[in-house]
């Protein structure tokens, strides 16, 4: 495929999703500290400085192209689906700061980074809702807009505290991360629904089915960090756990698909049930078995990722015009 004369002007939202992956997954590996000692550690901090290093690029290349296609950022706010992802980037900010945190570098500068991130977020999540008070009409909650990637901005509120409280900032995480609970069984009604009497989102979409796994696997790591009970926490794994074996159950139809960007729904959902597995898991027996696997698993397809990027942007199929997908009816019965 021929590389697209104005590469930069497809430089979507979703983007920022590669920062969620690899932030994902060296949180997980900070987890895997007590089974495998400082390499874990040390693993953790090249996948964070991987994670900046792309967030700093990304960065500087939304700015350029804000500047020179501000139509396109337009477009961007104004589309069914693609508003969704806008959450990715503040997001992308608030795992920056918990990487950080984790792995003990605090410090005024990450807790300005995590204010930035939780405020943008908010803001993000405010704005997104309030498009639903547009009703069923254009730029309301159409049909369309009802995917996984409704989760985003959802499970953005959710992050904060896992930063939050051990930077000291236990009363506002716990209001934003109630924000969270209080839609995420709303979003999955709404793709219940969807489902119901529209049929499944666009195939090109359909690696974005894996972010139903991250809302009740953060939740858990959150509840930890609020000294909630283990057993709420071990609840919520097993949510994550079946969400994990439910969406699984479309792997071979992923594996199938072409690569996209939509197939980096995959990274931060699986880091984040691995985190989850290993937080809960003892010195040794079946659940730390499970969290190595799970972080095996989240590596090894992160890895996959990677490389599937690098050799979409070589080829220019990445960097290029989105599809359209025409949502098609379900027929009366």
């Amino acid at each position: 495929m021929s590389p697209s004369p104005t590469p930069l002007k497809f430089l979507f939202p979703a983007w920022y999703a590669i920062v969620m992956g690899l932030c994902g997954l060296a949180l997980a590996w900070v987890r895997a500290t007590p089974l495998m000692g400082d390499a874990a550690t040390a693993a953790a901090l090249a996948i964070g400085a991987l994670a900046a290093a792309v967030f700093g690029v990304l960065a500087v290349a939304t700015v350029v192209r804000g500047r020179r296609y501000p139509e396109a950022w337009a477009e961007d706010r104004r589309h069914p689906v693609r508003h969704t992802f806008i959450a990715t980037l503040p997001i992308a900010v608030i795992l920056l700061a918990t990487v950080a945190v984790a792995l003990g570098l605090a410090g005024p500068l990450v807790e300005a980074l995590w204010a930035v991130g939780a405020l943008a977020q908010l803001f993000v999540t405010v704005w997104v809702l309030g498009r639903w008070w547009k009703g069923n009409g254009a730029g309301g909650l159409v049909w369309a807009s009802v995917t996984p990637a409704l989760f985003i901005p959802i499970v953005g509120n959710v992050l904060v505290p896992l930063a939050g409280v051990p930077l000291g900032h236990a009363e506002w995480s716990a209001a934003q991360f109630g924000v969270g609970l209080l839609f995420w069984p709303v979003v999955m009604i709404l793709i219940g629904a969807r489902i119901l009497t529209q049929g499944l989102w666009p195939d090109r979409l359909r690696p974005a089915s894996f972010i139903v796994i991250a809302p009740p696997a953060v939740v858990g790591l959150a509840a930890l960090q609020f000294g909630a009970p283990t057993l709420v926490a071990w609840a919520l794994w097993g949510m994550a756990m079946f969400s994990f074996l439910w969406v699984g159950l479309q792997g071979r139809t992923i594996a199938a698909l072409p690569f996209g960007l939509a197939h980096w729904g995959l990274s931060f959902p699986l880091a984040a049930l691995a985190a989850l597995t290993l937080r809960l898991a003892g010195p040794a027996g079946f659940m730390a078995n499970l969290g190595v696997l799970l972080l095996a698993l989240a590596s090894l397809v992160i890895v996959a990722l990677v490389l599937g990027t690098v050799r979409g942007l070589r080829d220019g199929s990445l960097l290029a015009p989105e599809p359209v997908a025409a949502i098609q009816p379900a027929p009366a019965p």
